[in-house]
């Protein structure tokens, strides 16, 4: 099945103008600034006024649901294909969050695979907060070796619902991390959930001080406090990748942090963001009480995106941060327009909300309309 998206503002993410972009199945096969004539039956679709660019990746969304805090009852659901691609997302990664004892690696294993299944792409990170971290195979370097679709670990550090490892203990988790991520030919990361104790980057540090390469380190969270934040600049200009959440966690409005850490000379590449999709959002008293939950948006990266332009950023750095600096940082394919790429797209409206999602080249969302659902919805 051939589709033609003509008459569209290309951002690969970098500006392309006007070109005109062929699918077969799920492979990008052309893009050409003329309208091909073509001498097989295609799918034609005139996008002109409108904006073509990669599918969002979003790298830390609890497919399974998150929360607990406050009791079984406060635990979220787990999130659905049409929340996803409802928000542009046609990559997603899949997180556990604080509750890894009523939740599981395996339970996260098998929703990720249902949305592979469903049309999208989905990956996962072993671990929830804790370590030792709890695993499928039964250990962290047999999850990443020979589970194709784990990437990394997941832990929470500087945070007082975490475990509060020492130093020895991370540099023998990010050693197994690397040694299996070398076999499997995988990239290989630490996924860090920073809470806001003012410990904060000490540990990161120290492993990157102690020879482990900064590019296994990928903290998220990191606009949760300004002290916080300047750590992560700090982290960002020694050479790490530094993840703003979209959803919640900031001491300031994201596109204000983002633009601060631009001016302070991080480069554009080294930020990424993600929406902490459908994990709980508890408030504690300065007793340590939850007194109020919420659970972060889907949504929240094509929320922000609007608001990241009006801020003045280019727009091609806005996208590269939701999309290629992404799969930069996850050592995926993706997050890019290009010939032999896969067709996962989004084409936006001229004020940025989304007008369609192309995942690997099915139509899956049009008009405010979901045209795929999964089971049970």
């Amino acid at each position: 099945m051939f589709t033609l998206l003509t008459n569209a503002r290309v951002f690969a993410p970098k500006d392309l103008g006007r070109q005109s972009v062929l699918l077969y199945g799920d492979k990008i096969v052309s893009i050409s600034d003329t309208c091909p004539t073509l001498p097989f039956p295609v799918a034609t679709h005139d996008c002109k006024g409108k904006w073509l660019v990669p599918g969002f990746i979003d790298q830390h969304v609890h497919l399974t649901g998150g929360g607990g805090e406050a009791g079984f009852a406060s635990r979220t659901p787990a999130c659905s294909l049409t929340r996803l691609i409802s928000a542009g997302i046609t990559t997603v990664v899949g997180v556990l969050g604080t509750d890894g004892i009523s939740r599981s690696p395996k339970d996260l294993y098998a929703k990720m695979q249902a949305l592979n299944l469903e049309g999208i792409r989905a990956f996962m990170h072993t671990g929830s907060y804790e370590l030792p971290t709890r695993t499928i195979t039964g250990n962290v370097r047999d999850d990443i070796a020979f589970i194709p679709a784990i990437l990394g670990v997941k832990i929470a550090l500087a945070d007082h619902r975490g475990s509060f490892p020492t130093v020895q203990e991370l540099l023998r988790l990010v050693s197994d991390i690397r040694v299996a991520a070398l076999l499997a030919g995988k990239k290989g990361l630490l996924h860090i959930h920073l809470g806001g104790l003012p410990e904060g980057f000490d540990a990161l540090n120290a492993l990157c001080d102690a020879g482990l390469p900064i590019h296994h380190l990928s903290p998220t969270h990191v606009a949760r406090t300004a002290p916080l934040f300047e750590q992560a600049i700090a982290f960002a200009r020694r050479g790490g990748m530094i993840d703003v959440t979209s959803g919640g966690s900031r001491y300031a409005p994201q596109e204000e942090a983002i633009v601060h850490a631009l001016e302070s000379g991080v480069a554009p590449n080294c930020i990424t963001i993600s929406s902490d999709g459908n994990g709980s959002v508890p408030r504690f008293n300065a007793n340590g009480v939850v007194e109020g939950l919420s659970a972060a948006p889907v949504d929240g990266n094509i929320q922000l995106l609007p608001r990241l332009v009006d801020a003045g950023i280019p727009v091609e750095q806005a996208l590269a941060m939701l999309t290629s600096n992404v799969a930069n940082s996850l050592g995926i394919s993706g997050g890019r327009i290009a010939v032999g790429e896969r067709a996962d797209l989004c084409v936006l409206n001229d004020d940025l909300t989304l007008h369609q999602t192309y995942a690997a080249g099915q139509l899956m969302f049009a008009s405010g309309e979901c045209l795929v659902r999964g089971n049970f919805e």
